[in-house]
């Protein structure tokens, strides 16, 4: 099982100066939870975004176009292809980012998860747009205990 997991403004923003566009506690502290124990993969930026590398208790897939380019700790991978032939024996996978990585995966991927966060924040990477003819609603719960207001949405695939 592929999934995508991500925190998305209204506009489809998902980063800014390769940082995220906030921190959600209860956000933050979900994405561990779903993606503890699990294979996480991201682009190369999104690795180097991270105040901890690798994130602990998961197999960390770290993609790139640089040749003999690796990330300690982690798995690197030098296409999608190649990431995915790396991961084929794991149960779930969680893409992670950045935006390019989500645009690769998505025609792949089976389930979205996806933080909608209502508010618009200037950003320079965005999440790809959720085609509704190709994505159903499984799960939508919202939140207003944070500063901004947000939806937990989880999208299946249709058949």
């Amino acid at each position: 099982m592929i999934s995508i997991i991500a925190a998305v403004s209204d506009d489809l923003g998902i980063g800014k100066d390769n940082d995220l566009l906030w921190h959600l506690s209860d956000d933050l502290k979900r994405f561990k939870k779903l993606t503890t124990g699990h294979t996480v993969i991201m682009g190369k930026r999104t690795w180097e975004s991270l105040p901890v590398r690798p994130l602990p208790n998961r197999k960390n897939v770290v993609i790139t176009d640089v040749a003999a380019e690796i990330f300690p700790g982690a798995v690197t991978a030098y296409s999608i292809e190649d990431a995915l032939e790396k991961c084929r024996e794991d149960k779930e996978i969680f893409i992670m980012g950045g935006g390019s990585i989500y645009r690769q995966f998505m025609p792949l991927a089976g389930r979205l998860i996806i933080t909608h966060v209502h508010s618009a924040a200037e950003a320079d990477v965005w999440f790809p747009r959720i085609d509704m003819r190709k994505w159903k609603v499984a799960e939508k719960e919202e939140h207003s205990s944070e500063a901004i207001p947000y939806t937990y949405v989880v999208y299946h695939r249709k058949k």
